[in-house]
């Protein structure tokens, strides 16, 4: 009786590993779809009006896209603004605005703010053909040049670098968002911005084609990513909600968002890295 058992058991071996290593497969996406976030009020996310992360005009874009798929997998109530920029990460601060998105980091923000990076991408530098700029340095050297920048952005080093450079020359022009930017471009008051992959739509209609040119910064791709504002959140929902994002990511959903208003061959470059 006991060679039986043990005939029956050396049997069933197999197939009691295979049944095992799906319980554990099971439970580990299982863990994956709910990483246990403790909503315990309602949170608060901002949006931005920029190119194709978000449209005031059409109420769509990647990061409209992106926050509502967070939402879904969190769980947890949130509640979406439209705000300025400037005005974000001076919510993000003060510990009055939980999220924003598709934010860059630096020394002064990291003090304030942790990131869960979703994507990263280059910037450029646009100018007029009339400007007669092939590099920063060229933009930099001709004091009759200015630059038009959104207020509060911050972009890559060199990028970075030569705003800074111009604001001490008072060489910068500040706007809410690119619209106006592309206004005063056109009409010759500014003759630069910095501008990335998510403006090109823009960049590409004919009038603005027909009068300006793209030139490189030369920096590496920047990580972008979720904004979550260390005074109102713990380390502990930090990582829960870093845990959320990861997740999106490992399972192709930041680049089928991506892909959505990009082309497939971009939108995979930006979130694999």
């Amino acid at each position: 009786m006991v060679s039986s058992v043990s005939g029956v058991v050396g049997v069933m071996r197999p197939f009691l590993s295979i049944l095992l290593g799906a319980l554990l497969w099971a439970g580990s996406t299982l863990a994956q779809a709910a990483p246990g976030i403790a909503c315990t009020r309602t949170m608060t996310l901002a949006l931005h009006d920029h190119g194709l992360l978000y449209s005031a005009d059409t109420d769509a874009g990647i990061d409209k896209d992106f926050a509502e798929e967070l939402i879904k997998r969190s769980g947890c109530k949130v509640t979406v603004t439209l705000l300025p920029r400037a005005r974000i990460w001076q919510l993000i601060e003060q510990g009055a605005l939980d999220f924003s998105l598709s934010g860059i980091a630096d020394e002064a923000r990291n003090r304030y703010a942790s990131f869960a990076w979703y994507f990263s991408d280059q910037f450029y530098l646009l100018v007029r053909q009339d400007a007669q700029v092939q590099s920063l340095a060229d933009f930099a050297a001709n004091p009759a040049l200015q630059l038009g920048v959104i207020r509060s952005f911050r972009y890559s080093p060199r990028a970075n670098q030569l705003v800074d450079e111009l604001t001490t020359q008072r060489r910068v022009r500040n706007a809410s968002r690119l619209e106006p930017l592309y206004d005063v471009l056109m009409a010759n008051q500014i003759q630069g911005m910095i501008i990335e992959p998510f403006d090109y739509p823009q960049v590409q209609s004919d009038e603005l084609r027909q009068h300006t040119r793209v030139v490189e910064t030369g920096d590496a791709p920047t990580p972008h990513g979720l904004i979550m504002s260390r005074k109102s959140l713990t380390i502990e929902e930090q990582a829960q909600w870093r845990a959320v994002v990861d997740g999106m990511r490992a399972d192709g959903t930041v680049e089928r968002i991506f892909a959505k208003y990009l082309p497939a061959d971009l939108a995979h470059t930006l979130v694999n890295f």
